[in-house]
């Protein structure tokens, strides 16, 4: 598992994600009504955790409200607000596929994500998507299409799968994107990754749906101990403190490829109406 880049919070979730499942539409689907759903109490034996449900931190990555066990074969971004540099969400990608992460506080009822499925289908309906619910490894889902404007200024149509989890006192929304969205398979390795996740809500009093609050990983600043080169470089050309630091502060370099562009527009996985 590698973090590699920081993710604009404005960039679409199905970006950077490519699959040749792209499927010719010659007409708009009707809106769908969302069919009710069971929502029975959700399995959690096999994560997502609550922290109080594991032993501490141990060897997982720590983003602040939620912790990361190594997954492997994956890569992380994290989306960063670029005006505040605040983490606003989690993008776990395996292969072609992702999953876009966020966590929110919840009442101790619960039931929040009956709530959220019914205002998403609302709202993709009403923007001329469509909407098929489904069960899924946690119970409910949603499987969608919503619309774009591609390149060339004609609608396409991105198929993506909200996932969504009740805990203690929280609720962690999952989209799918890539292959994920249309594949079981390759939703089912996704949803592996999802189960590593452990959620550190705190005990502070937080509004419902309040997001959670995610932090940059810690890098550690600590210099190499100097070679012999080094040290008589250090005492004869570089006591004006011209040295570079001992961790890069480009976020490319910090969180892996250097030659990645975060703003690079990637391919998508589109219906074309």
């Amino acid at each position: 598992m590698s973090i590699f880049r920081r993710r604009s919070a404005a960039e679409p979730i199905v970006e950077d994600v490519a699959t040749d499942a792209i499927e010719e539409v010659t007409s708009a689907s009707d809106p769908q009504e969302v069919e009710p759903t069971s929502d029975e109490p959700v399995d959690r034996s096999e994560g997502p955790f609550d922290a109080s449900e594991v032993d501490g931190l141990g060897d997982r990555l720590d983003l602040g409200a939620l912790w990361l066990s190594s997954v492997p074969g994956a890569e992380l971004r994290l989306e960063v607000d670029q005006a505040s540099e605040t983490v606003s969400a989690l993008q776990i990608v395996i292969g072609d596929s992702a999953a876009q992460v966020q966590a929110f506080a919840a009442p101790r009822s619960g039931g929040v994500w009956r709530e959220v499925r019914e205002e998403i289908a609302a709202a993709i309906t009403a923007g001329g998507g469509t909407v098929t619910p489904a069960a899924g490894a946690f119970g409910p889902e949603l499987h969608v299409r919503m619309p774009q404007v591609g390149p060339d200024g004609r609608t396409v149509f991105a198929p993506a799968r909200f996932v969504g989890v009740d805990g203690p006192r929280w609720f962690v929304r999952a989209v799918l994107s890539g292959s994920a969205a249309i594949d079981d398979a390759a939703a089912a390795t996704l949803t592996q990754a999802l189960r590593s996740i452990v959620v550190n809500r705190g005990a502070a009093p937080m509004a419902p749906r309040e997001m959670l609050v995610m932090k940059l990983p810690e890098v550690s600043e600590q210099p190499a101990a100097p070679d012999a080169d080094t040290a008589a470089d250090d005492a004869g050309g570089d006591a004006a403190g011209d040295h570079e630091p001992a961790v890069s502060q480009d976020p490319h370099e910090r969180y892996g490829d250097p030659d990645l562009d975060p703003f690079q527009r990637g391919p998508e996985i589109t219906e074309v109406r």
